[in-house]
């Protein structure tokens, strides 16, 4: 009896450990959706891959525990996006939340037609140069260029090279004093949606910015498998060897393979080589990520027993 209850005494109080996929409401930061689920998880050992802007909606990874490590990959995954661009103006922001600029004339909106536009779309495809947004958080001089633009300086980025390898028109939808275009963006990480919108109004000499934005994929990871936050956040914990088997390519060990990579030990796994690959262990845990060559599996990180609870 006694014995039990330790048992259970103990689980109650193993760390929280898990990918969670956070279908992330507009209005608030990132930030804030890591502070709400550390509450909700009873642990402050909480990060997320890749931020999303307060005035977008969509997938925001949270990494929970030891999962935290896989965090490393799937900020570098490319990413799907939806987006709406208002042709007509500028903004200090390249989004609905900065100034406007001066507003373009009738005859400038309408000399941007579905051609014109489609082409500035066509132009933005591909493997491209892209100027960040100035109210990014690319740190300058070990400062966020976004604080040193609320500071009241100019901040220009320098260009990065970026892959744009999908950007297609959905709709466009006329106003009097603006052209609305929804489109889905599939990209590099590293894009800024933003800068889509800035470049293709310059392009078409009306000015442009982003109104709304919506990111539906990460990787393998797509939103429809997302939670809300008002939903039961443990519930909805993916444990890491099921992240890790959508993230990369997996091997099951033995028990002594289990072993000695345990203890660091390289170890020799009849498999193909890959960097990295998911190690499990025979009942499923994810042990560690590994360099997988000639046989020989190589640790790269490895994954405390939480880590797939």
């Amino acid at each position: 009896m006694e014995a039990g209850r330790d048992r259970a005494q103990a689980a109650a109080h193993t760390p929280p450990s898990g990918i969670l996929l956070v279908d992330k409401p507009g209005g608030i930061t990132s930030h804030d959706v890591v502070s709400r689920a550390r509450r909700a998880l009873g642990t402050r050992k909480v990060g997320h891959a890749g931020t999303l802007d307060p005035m977008a909606t969509g997938l925001l990874i949270l990494g929970v525990g030891a999962s935290t490590r896989l965090l490393t990959w799937i900020v570098g995954a490319d990413k799907t996006y939806e987006a709406t661009i208002r042709l007509g103006a500028a903004s200090s922001t390249d989004d609905a939340e900065g100034q406007l600029g001066p507003e373009a004339s009738a005859t400038a909106l309408g000399e941007a037609t579905d051609e014109r536009i489609s082409a500035g779309v066509a132009a933005l495809t591909g493997e491209l140069l892209q100027r960040p947004s100035s109210v990014s958080a690319i740190k300058v001089d070990g400062k966020r260029a976004y604080a040193r633009v609320r500071e009241g300086e100019d901040v220009v980025l320098e260009p990065r090279s970026v892959t744009v390898s999908r950007f297609e028109v959905l709709g466009i939808e006329r106003g009097s004093r603006a052209t609305d275009v929804r489109a889905v963006v599939e990209c590099s990480s590293g894009t800024y949606i933003r800068a889509l919108a800035r470049d293709l109004g310059e392009a078409l000499g009306v000015g442009g910015h982003l109104t709304a934005l919506r990111r539906t994929r990460i990787g393998p990871f797509e939103v429809a498998g997302a939670v809300r936050l008002e939903d039961d956040l443990p519930a909805a914990l993916m444990d890491a060897a099921a992240a890790a088997s959508r993230l990369f390519p997996v091997v099951v060990l033995d028990a002594d393979q289990t072993r000695d990579l345990a203890h660091g030990k390289r170890v020799r796994i009849d498999a193909a080589d890959g960097a990295p690959v998911g190690a499990l262990s025979p009942d499923g845990r994810l042990l560690g990520l590994v360099d997988l060559s000639g046989g020989v599996a190589r640790v790269l990180v490895n994954f405390p027993p939480e880590a797939s609870s």
